[in-house]
């Protein structure tokens, strides 16, 4: 099957792109920085381009079979506009080029009633820190890009992870229409259920939650790392 990835050489990107070429798949990763992905294989197309620019984008969905965006920025109190204007650009070339299947990941905070996962120090300090005041520009654009992709007609899923964290391997996660209750997500299990939608319509026209069952990381950790030091 003939996969492209946007954000290819985030963190989940690279995941992504290296589990599909593990399961045969032909992937285009698209990225700003192609002299910096770290994967190569004969299977493997890396293209330079900036989700911006919708030309480049148009350029680089034609003749796939299915699009995964783990585009991902770290969190910031400037203004964020990558998720929807990149939204945007993909969804024009989806249209230009007659693709239809589109998988992307926005986050669980956007679920209209996340409801309680952690206990009371989780649900009253550390998720309302994370979502209303340094991730808020973030989620607020995740948001925008949410309702982009699904005022389309596209075939789409939209898949809302947890905290994310590493773990070496895909582990045991679950998937679930709502609020899962789980406070983590692991990139592994992520990009796996990503890979999963590509070709699986059980999901079509419907946003997931998807959530690590057994592992857990350290709440301060998970903030520093995958809020603050890293891109999404």
């Amino acid at each position: 099957m003939k996969l492209i990835v946007f954000g290819a050489n985030g963190p989940t990107g690279r995941l992504l792109t290296a589990q599909a070429l593990d399961e045969g798949h032909d992937v285009t990763a698209f990225t700003r920085h192609p002299e910096d992905f770290p994967l190569s294989h004969v299977r493997l197309r890396v293209i330079a381009g900036d989700v911006y620019d919708a030309e480049s984008v148009a350029a680089a969905v034609r003749g796939q079979a299915a699009v995964l965006s783990t585009l991902g920025v770290p969190f910031s109190r400037k203004p964020i506009e990558v998720y929807s204007a990149g939204g945007r650009s993909i969804v024009q070339a989806m249209h230009r080029h007659d693709v239809a299947r589109l998988v992307c990941v926005t986050s669980s905070v956007c679920a209209t009633n996340p409801g309680r996962t952690g206990g009371l120090f989780f649900d009253k300090v550390v998720q309302p820190l994370v979502a209303n005041t340094i991730g808020k520009q973030l989620y607020d654009d995740m948001r925008r890009l949410e309702e982009v992709v699904t005022t389309t007609d596209l075939d789409w899923t939209i898949v809302r992870p947890s905290g994310l964290f590493e773990t070496p391997d895909v582990t045991v996660y679950k998937v679930g229409e709502g609020h899962l209750g789980e406070q983590f997500t692991s990139r592994a299990d992520l990009a796996d259920c990503l890979l999963r939608q590509a070709d699986d319509e059980t999901w079509s026209r419907r946003r997931i939650a998807v959530a690590t069952v057994d592992v857990r990381p350290s709440i301060v950790q998970l903030i520093w790392r995958e809020g603050i030091r890293k891109s999404a």
